[in-house]
């Protein structure tokens, strides 16, 4: 789903994106509700990025990348954690990209979520190729999501890609 939002571009460095896990849910301007097997997810974009629900059966985990003020956790490049029975692990990445090679993978990106029956992107006001995407999918028995952060302006994708399903008891 590709929606146009009506909002102010407020996150406008990928240096300002800072990570959360646990946050209760904030205001979105578009959300997208999946069931996926026994996982309920919701995707949401926010005016400062993203944010992820996802509800099974063993609880609720929340993920928020965004511009959070008062956040004092900068956006890592990678965590893993384990929290209760899930285990949840998450990478980001910054890329610079020429003009020309922004623009081009800015729509490569926008063509594949907006089709997608599980993906999300909101194009924000000011520039086709300022937006946040989002994609996910169910893959034995973990949930996975993907995100993609653009700002035209410097060059910067950051991409994201995080994986959280519960953990397996070793056996004896």
């Amino acid at each position: 789903m590709l929606t146009n939002l009506n909002t102010a571009y407020t996150d406008t460095r990928a240096a300002d994106l800072a990570w959360a896990l646990g946050r209760e849910p904030l205001p979105a301007l578009a959300t997208l509700d999946l069931e996926l097997a026994d996982a309920k997810l919701q995707l949401r974009l926010l005016g400062a990025s993203h944010q992820v629900l996802l509800e099974e059966r063993q609880g609720i985990c929340s993920e928020t990348v965004a511009c959070i003020p008062g956040s004092s956790t900068p956006l890592p490049l990678g965590v893993a954690k384990r929290v209760d029975d899930w285990e949840y692990e998450f990478a980001a990445r910054v890329e610079i990209l020429s003009p020309e090679s922004f623009a081009g993978r800015a729509q490569e990106l926008l063509a594949l979520v907006a089709d997608h029956p599980h993906g999300l992107a909101g194009v924000f006001p000011g520039s086709p190729h300022a937006f946040t995407a989002m994609l996910a999918q169910r893959h034995e028995g973990q949930v996975h999501w993907r995100t993609w952060h653009a700002y035209p302006q410097d060059g910067q994708l950051v991409a994201t890609r995080t994986r959280v399903g519960v953990r397996v008891a070793a056996a004896l």
